[in-house]
């Protein structure tokens, strides 16, 4: 019975040590005397009894972060091992009290608040120097051991929006859109507004496209507009963010079909898919090379211009662009038969027929070009009735495009009635037709 007795009043008296010992360091933080509470914590932490509370772990982590902070330690090695020392006792207070009740204590809670100090500090200062990649971590802590002394009352608000926009900038910079989206997000969330954060908006909106989130898209978009109205960025569209953000053709194509998956009878999508192709089947560097699927390609831009041209009624762009396609296929098809016909007569002696296989060729190459030119026609004469239509005023363009359309009309319809000899009605129809577009290209003043 004496031992036992002996044995608690032993485990007493080491307990109310470590307590004394607690209470004792605590108090040298009161008064900032950290060098001595480090000496003091630093003999007692060997100690089991000593150890085995959490407040061991956030007396340490209230020592080390305020000797981070010291003049003598901060922005230097020193301070950075003291810092992430502080951290991982913070850490380990945590662990053993996930409650926190200690964190709101006036001395201890100087634990975490210096941690948030430090590691923005020493974030800030790789920021400035361009080192984004060691910055980033740095504020990424700091972020949460920020949102953590908000939600415990300790630090006033509910968003620091200085460490979120820093760490925003320093994720995106490191090449980590999503963790960069996560800050910039909660930021435009809130519809923060200042100089420089416009950015955080046109983030969000491109980010939100890329990851084919419409939904976040558009609000993220109506917030920049709200909030920038005097910006134009927040008037692109979804269209124009496929053709923007996607490089090379093929990737563009893939973004506007992506785009018109969802949205199929799209004016502007269907009107910009067709553009594109048609200047890539028609380029004007002539030693550009024409894609292998070029029929695959010019049924596409086909069937691209004439949804366009339904969603938008009275609109000529799309017919315009039809027959000027067909025009351009009609000027290399002639180039292909006058310089076969000049090979051709060539290679034929004077009094012979030329060989079967060369009168084959120019016919075929005929037949290419009559057809290139009918071809035309329809998306021409649709063009014509649109600007015939019209109540106002055309613009000089558009008088330009309407003389264009009338003048290739005659064209047409004087190569079908050189087409039709022997034929007197298919003739008189063709050269009245002919007649009609010329006099109309005449009253386009």
């Amino acid at each position: 019975m004496k031992r036992m007795f002996l044995l608690a009043a032993m485990s007493l008296t080491a307990y109310i040590a470590g307590a004394q010992n607690y209470t004792q360091i605590k108090n040298m933080l009161a008064i900032n005397q950290y060098t001595k509470a480090k000496e003091e914590f630093d003999k007692a932490m060997p100690n089991a009894k000593f150890a085995a509370k959490a407040e061991a772990y956030i007396l340490k982590a209230a020592i080390y972060a305020g000797l981070a902070m010291a003049e003598e330690n901060k922005s230097k090695p020193s301070g950075e091992q003291l810092t992430t020392e502080a951290d991982a006792a913070f850490a380990k207070y945590k662990e053993m009290e996930p409650e926190l009740s200690l964190v709101t204590d006036p001395v201890y809670q100087n634990g975490p608040i210096n941690l948030y100090s430090s590691y923005f500090s020493s974030g800030y200062t790789d920021y400035t120097a361009k080192k984004y990649q060691a910055a980033y971590p740095k504020f990424k802590r700091a972020v949460e051991l920020s949102d953590l002394l908000m939600t415990k009352k300790i630090l006033p608000g509910t968003l620091d929006t200085n460490v979120l926009i820093l760490a925003g900038i320093t994720a995106e910079q490191s090449g980590k859109r999503d963790e960069a989206a996560a800050y910039y997000g909660r930021l435009a969330d809130n519809k923060i507004i200042g100089d420089g954060f416009e950015s955080v908006y046109r983030f969000m909106v491109s980010h939100s496209f890329e990851k084919k989130n419409m939904e976040a898209f558009e609000k993220y978009k109506n917030y920049g507009k709200e909030l920038f109205p005097k910006s134009e960025y927040f008037n692109y569209d979804k269209v124009d963010f496929a053709v923007g953000l996607a490089e090379g053709f093929n990737n563009k194509l893939k973004a506007i079909d992506e785009v018109l998956a969802t949205d199929p009878g799209n004016y502007k999508a269907n009107q910009i898919l067709g553009e594109l192709i048609y200047d890539t089947l028609n380029p004007r560097d002539d030693h550009a090379v024409i894609p292998e699927n070029y029929p695959e390609l010019e049924k596409k831009m086909l069937a691209a211009f004439t949804k366009s041209a339904a969603a938008k009624p009275g609109t000529e762009n799309p017919y315009l662009y039809m027959g000027d396609h067909f025009i351009n296929k009609a000027v290399k098809a002639n180039e292909e038969r006058e310089a076969h016909v000049k090979a051709m007569q060539a290679r034929t002696k004077p009094g012979t027929k030329s060989s079967p296989e060369d009168i084959k060729k120019r016919d075929e190459l005929d037949k290419k070009y009559g057809e290139a030119l009918e071809a035309s026609r329809e998306p021409y004469e649709k063009a014509a009735e649109i600007f015939a239509a019209k109540t106002t005023q055309l613009s000089l363009r558009d008088k330009q495009q309407y003389k264009k359309a009338v003048s290739y009309l005659s064209d047409v319809f004087a190569y079908k009635k050189v087409q039709a000899k022997g034929k007197p009605a298919d003739q008189a129809k063709y050269a009245a037709e002919e007649k009609k577009w010329n006099d109309r290209y005449e009253s386009i003043k």
